[in-house]
Order: C-alpha cells, then sequence, then structure tokens
C-alpha cells in the first residue's frame, strides 16, 4: 500500500489530490488531526513514514516543508512555485524530452504552474527542435476558470453579490512580473521572458493558452510545427489535434475535469497561432501532481487520472 502525506490539504489543489487518491485502492492517506496540522514535528513524522509527500502549500511553507522532508525517504512533490527553478529539484513535466525519467528517479520534483503547463507544451519542443528561434519576442494569451485563483477568487466569483463584477473576462497580472514568467522562460530555453496576458473569466474550470508566432520568430512553417508536435507527444495525456475547432470556435472550458491536453496550430503562414487547452486544476495542478507521483513509484502513468477516451 502506497502512504501518502498531503501538507496543506485544505487548499484547491490539496483538496483535489486528497478527493483523487481517496478513491484508489492502492493509496492511504496519512492526515493529521487539526490539533497538529501547522506541528513542524508532527509533519516531519508524517513525512518519513510516507512514500510520496505533497507540498500543497504558499511558497515559504513550502520552502519551510521541504526543509522539514530532509533526511526522509519521502518522494516530494511541490506544487508552489517555491522551486520550480531551483537547483536539485527536478521539473514534473514528463512530456519535455528527458524529463520522465528523470522524474523516475527523483525525490524532489516541483509542479509545473497552470499557466506555464500550456505555454511550455507549445513552445519547448519547437526551442528544442531549433525550429522557434530562443531569441524570439513572444506573446502569451491565457484563458483561465475562477478556480486558479484558490478559495479567495472562487468565493469572490460564487458570491451572488458579486454577479455584475464577475460577469466580464478580466486581466490581470498587469506588472508583467506573474509568478508563473521564470519558470516559462528557463524550462522553454528562452533569451526573453514572453509578454503574458493572463485573463480570468466566469467559469469554474478550464484553461486555454494562445502563444501568437510570425515567420520571423521560426526557421520553418506550420506544417512543420505539426510534425514536431505529432513527434513529441504520442501518449494519451498531451495529443496533437489537427484542427478541434467547433465551428470555427476553440472553447476554453473544453477540458474541465479533465488531466489530458491537447494541443494545435491555427493560421497561416503569415500568422500562427499556437493553441494548449486543458484543465487548470487537471494537468495544470492535481491531475499532473498525480501524474509525476505515479512516475516517481515506477506506477502505470494515466492510474488514477481522466482522460479521454480514444
Amino acid at each position: 500500500m502506497i502512504k501518502v502525506f498531503i501538507d496543506g490539504s485544505a487548499g484547491t489543489t490539496g483538496l483535489r489530490i486528497r478527493e483523487r487518491l481517496s478513491a484508489r485502492s492502492d493509496v492511504t492517506l496519512i492526515v493529521l488531526d487539526e490539533e497538529h496540522r501547522k506541528d513542524p514535528a508532527a509533519k516531519k513524522e508524517a513525512m518519513q513514514e510516507s512514500d510520496v509527500t505533497f507540498l500543497c502549500l504558499p511558497d515559504d511553507a513550502a520552502t519551510e516543508a521541504a526543509t522539514l522532508a530532509e533526511g526522509c525517504g519521502t518522494v516530494v512533490i511541490d506544487t508552489s512555485c517555491a522551486h520550480r527553478t531551483a537547483d536539485g529539484w527536478t521539473y514534473g513535466m514528463a512530456e519535455l524530452a528527458g524529463q520522465r525519467e528523470k522524474i523516475a528517479h527523483s525525490k524532489r520534483i516541483t509542479n509545473p504552474g497552470c499557466h506555464a503547463s500550456g505555454f511550455i507544451a507549445l513552445t519547448a519542443p519547437l526551442v528544442h527542435a531549433g525550429l522557434l528561434k530562443k531569441e524570439a519576442r513572444l506573446s502569451c494569451f491565457s484563458l483561465t476558470g475562477y478556480s486558479g485563483g484558490g478559495k479567495k477568487m472562487i468565493a469572490r466569483y460564487e458570491d451572488p453579490a458579486n454577479a455584475a463584477s464577475v460577469q466580464a473576462p478580466s486581466l490581470y497580472a498587469l506588472s508583467q512580473t506573474h509568478k508563473h514568467l521564470p519558470e516559462m522562460q528557463l524550462i522553454c530555453g528562452l533569451d526573453n521572458a514572453p509578454v503574458f496576458c493572463p485573463v480570468v473569466s466566469s467559469f469554474y474550470a478550464g484553461m486555454q493558452v494562445i502563444v501568437p508566432v510570425t515567420p520571423d520568430m521560426l526557421t520553418g512553417e506550420m506544417d512543420d510545427i505539426k510534425s514536431v508536435y505529432k513527434a513529441a507527444y504520442t501518449g494519451k495525456i498531451i495529443r496533437f489535434a489537427e484542427d478541434a475547432s467547433e465551428d470555427g470556435f476553440l472553447s476554453a472550458g473544453t477540458f474541465a475535469g479533465r488531466d489530458d491536453m491537447q494541443v494545435g496550430v491555427y493560421g497561416n503562414e503569415e500568422r500562427l497561432l499556437l493553441v494548449s487547452r486543458f484543465d487548470n486544476l487537471g494537468k495544470g495542478a492535481s491531475g499532473a501532481a498525480i501524474q509525476n507521483m505515479n512516475i516517481a513509484l515506477s506506477l502505470p502513468e494515466e492510474t488514477g487520472l481522466v482522460l479521454a477516451e480514444d
């Protein structure tokens, strides 16, 4: 039986991981009572007992918890931003070249950010293949459901008193210092962080990330991009779609409740749109965390995940 401890199971991601793992017959959860939930000694004991520890905490608290885990044999999977660009931690996006093997042999895994997952899935393979110039000045638009903002944003969007103020999409992170930018640049091997425009709207879950590109940024054409995606994404969790539009529209909510991701390229030879769609709480958070757990424990990668049927 796999023993799992979730430090921070009251947050949105922690709750979703707990719900998912509670339904699995091969997992038992180590749960601290309310009195000991924040007690360092109790948390360390739970980590020592566990095979896997998920950190679902604010960044500073995740850094402290990771220190507590030192000397324990547990696999630590951190869902915060604290270690995404840190030395000694493995970036938990298995679909990147060579990354699955690194995750399988790592005791310290950092889960990707939700927006970052969509951007990296679109951009990293093209840079790696030499098709997208690493010096390109990219922009990125990301449409997300409000659950990505955690309990405070969920409460705001679901309070009837706020109905008028939340009915239209809202741009945020206006200062261009969004916390996902460092990993977006580093993991893709870009010289510059993209101009990032995240937009939250009045749907609970789902995400659509768009990266516009022009010929001057590329060393090839649309068909070359398609070939790279087809070669990079051969499994069930990230898939390339030739054309997934519905009557000329692409909904950001199509993948809500699922753990897979769809990537595609649209437009023409003068103006291209790279597009990924997934659930910000699925492949963008808890689904990716569970995928990383499965890989680290040598389990079938798709165990416990909600994926599209063939």
